[in-house]
């Protein structure tokens, strides 16, 4: 596949062959989305994978339990199992999720599904306010653990720009002035936000996901920095009408 590792490339490959041996005529679609999709992995991406099924039986489901824990433990794949009933209901139920599939998406098998899906404005508000409440909550919680461990420090930070930016990305879209990616929504809320605050922390962010770690002192001080960016970020959800 273009723009991805060998390695990466030939695990999905893998996966997509047990998958339409294990579920036959029940596979409907197998979608890649995220970084992967667009080419962009870093050293701590995920794979993520939408699996889309007519009907979902563990008589075959099971036949691919052995394709996925390899997948999952070699290249990080995720995989989503959802039935293609569910969409629409998901689509509500996750609008930031379902919403950042839309928009980075690749059909490695079957349909595209989701190419025409719309969440409504209200739902992607809501669930825009619970993903940076959630990030906010855990990255504290994280912090109070691991805090102590300068090794741990680099993924934690690392973690933190799947959320902040895909946040971003949904606020510039409900301001009507979508971003050409969550990385550049980011960091065009966050210029317009406080410019001087906000450089440091986010480039600290890039460098843990491109490298895994940070120097000794730098992971502590840029988590703190990160919640206080999703707090900022809340209040200007909370200024948009749903």
């Amino acid at each position: 596949m273009d723009g991805l590792p060998e390695d990466v490339a030939q695990g999905i490959d893998a996966f997509v062959a047990g998958a339409k041996e294990a579920l036959g005529d029940d596979l409907v679609s197998i979608v890649l989305f995220g970084s992967a999709a667009e080419g962009r992995m870093r050293a701590t991406s995920d794979v993520n994978l939408v699996v889309v099924l007519a009907r979902f039986t563990p008589e075959r489901a099971d036949k691919l339990r052995a394709a996925f824990r390899l997948a999952n433990a070699t290249i990080r794949l995720e995989a989503m199992f959802l039935l293609e009933s569910e969409i629409a209901a998901a689509t509500e139920a996750f609008a930031v999720k379902f919403g950042d599939i839309r928009a980075r998406h690749k059909v490695i098998h079957g349909r595209d599904l989701f190419a025409a899906i719309q969440p409504s404005r209200a739902a992607t508000l809501h669930r825009l306010k619970q993903i940076l409440l959630n990030f906010i909550l855990r990255t504290r919680e994280r912090y109070m653990l691991v805090s102590l461990r300068e090794e741990q420090m680099g993924p934690l930070v690392a973690d933190a720009a799947g959320a902040l930016r895909a946040a971003a990305e949904i606020i510039l879209e409900l301001e009507g002035r979508p971003a050409a990616s969550p990385r550049e929504a980011l960091e065009k809320l966050a210029a317009e936000i406080d410019p001087a605050a906000w450089t440091e922390p986010l480039a600290r962010m890039s460098e843990a996901r491109e490298q895994g770690s940070l120097a000794t002192g730098v992971g502590g001080p840029t988590a703190l920095r990160l919640i206080e960016l999703a707090q900022a970020l809340y209040q200007r959800s909370a200024t948009l009408a749903a």
